[in-house]
């Protein structure tokens, strides 16, 4: 474990070298380096706060209060709410630097879990965390940590900034089963010339590692898996009580225009389910398998077919970020944990663009977002307002 923070402390200030970078890449001393830490509750940004202050910057912690303290306690493993803002401010209380928490539950509703509905009614498939990180940590918080004083603000993200001259770019993670960019496409280059990441180039055991080593009592707390304000994983409930429209019932019908049952709500429902569909088999002499191709909420209907029409070739994007303009070939990734896939961009008017894949995928889905890669190199990316297989198209 020296080894790793030998490695840590490379580029630590020199006393007599006015020239030499810190660790957060300033030329200055860690103690006159302020930088706020926002802290979640958890073992990574924990880490982040701690190892910091050891290292003699001059470190706030910031937590933020997301949603209601009482449901959130009872939900282990979550962030920003209940146990979690308890944990962060006893870490900040035993390494002795400062510590506050910010009561963000109306600001995190209004960008998040309102839209996280309303995008269920359109019939997406919304990522939240990226919405949390595109407002209320990335926009918000940084806008805070900069009243402050704050010289940079870290993250316990699990992603790579390095500098390229005078430009800070992103990179996946070093470990990726735990690689967070995805969920950071949307990060502008103002903001990552603010933000640091310390924990990108470390695997998740080396972390806890040093959770132990610096006695913090979240160094076995369990990672959150699922969306903090979704107690239990149960959306369906959470957007029903905010839309009660999102529960009129109607019909599943086949791509072929056959009625083969009905439903309680298109939310019930995603595209590429395959399994819970509520219409047996049998459908055909095949016996096919049948999944969600298309969602009709407008008019309460749940489209199915055969999975090869779930194959799209040709995404298209709105509220485009890019932090590099000039590519024209990128990886993309429609899921966090996915292989990357080749496709070429086409950028058009009002942060728009149109990704053509090299090979059709499956199981693509308005309100994903599209994280566009050069390499390990994250250069952007966009929401999905549509997915179509227009090769097949033009071939009928």
């Amino acid at each position: 474990m020296s080894i790793i923070l030998d490695i840590l402390l490379l580029s630590a200030y020199i006393p007599g070298m006015t020239t030499s970078l810190n660790s957060l890449g300033f030329a200055k001393a860690p103690a006159e380096t302020r930088v706020v830490v926002a802290m979640s509750g958890g073992v990574d940004s924990s880490v982040v706060a701690a190892l910091l202050h050891e290292q003699g910057y001059d470190v706030i912690g910031v937590t933020l209060q997301l949603y209601d303290h009482g449901a959130a306690i009872e939900k282990k493993g979550a962030c920003c709410a209940g146990q979690d803002i308890y944990d962060a401010k006893r870490i900040a209380e035993a390494k002795g630097f400062p510590h506050y928490v910010l009561n963000y539950e109306s600001k995190f509703k209004d960008s998040v879990i309102e839209e996280f509905a309303d995008s269920y009614l359109r019939g997406e498939t919304p990522v939240p965390c990226i919405q949390c990180n595109q407002t209320v940590k990335f926009r918000d918080l940084l806008t805070v940590a900069k009243d402050l004083g704050a010289d940079c603000m870290a993250t316990g993200h699990y992603i790579q900034r390095v500098m390229n001259d005078t430009r800070a770019e992103m990179l996946r993670a070093v470990d990726p089963g735990k690689d967070q960019s995805y969920f950071l496409f949307a990060t502008t280059q103002a903001q990552l010339d603010f933000l640091r990441f310390p924990l990108g180039g470390w695997t998740k055991d080396i972390t806890r590692g040093h959770a132990q080593r610096l006695g913090l009592l979240t160094a076995e707390k369990p990672d959150s898996q699922d969306i903090c304000f979704v107690p239990g994983g149960d959306y369906t409930k959470i957007v029903k009580g905010l839309r009660p429209q999102a529960a009129t019932p109607g019909t599943i019908e086949h791509m072929d225009g056959r009625v083969l049952g009905r439903h309680d709500g298109v939310i019930g429902y995603t595209i590429g389910q395959r399994k819970g569909l509520g219409i047996g088999g049998g459908h055909d002499e095949e016996n096919t398998p049948l999944y969600v191709v298309k969602l009709d909420p407008a008019n309460a209907r749940v489209i199915v077919g055969p999975k090869e029409a779930l194959a799209c070739d040709t995404l298209h994007l709105k509220d485009c970020n890019w932090l590099d303009a000039a590519a024209d070939t990128v990886l993309l990734k429609f899921r966090s944990m996915m292989t990357p896939v080749t496709a070429q961009v086409t950028r058009g008017p009002g942060h728009t663009a149109i990704l053509t894949l090299e090979n059709a995928q499956y199981g693509i889905a308005p309100g994903q977002a599209a994280a566009c890669y050069n390499g390990e190199r994250m250069i952007g990316g966009g929401w999905i307002v549509a997915a179509e297989n227009r090769t097949l198209r033009q071939a009928a």
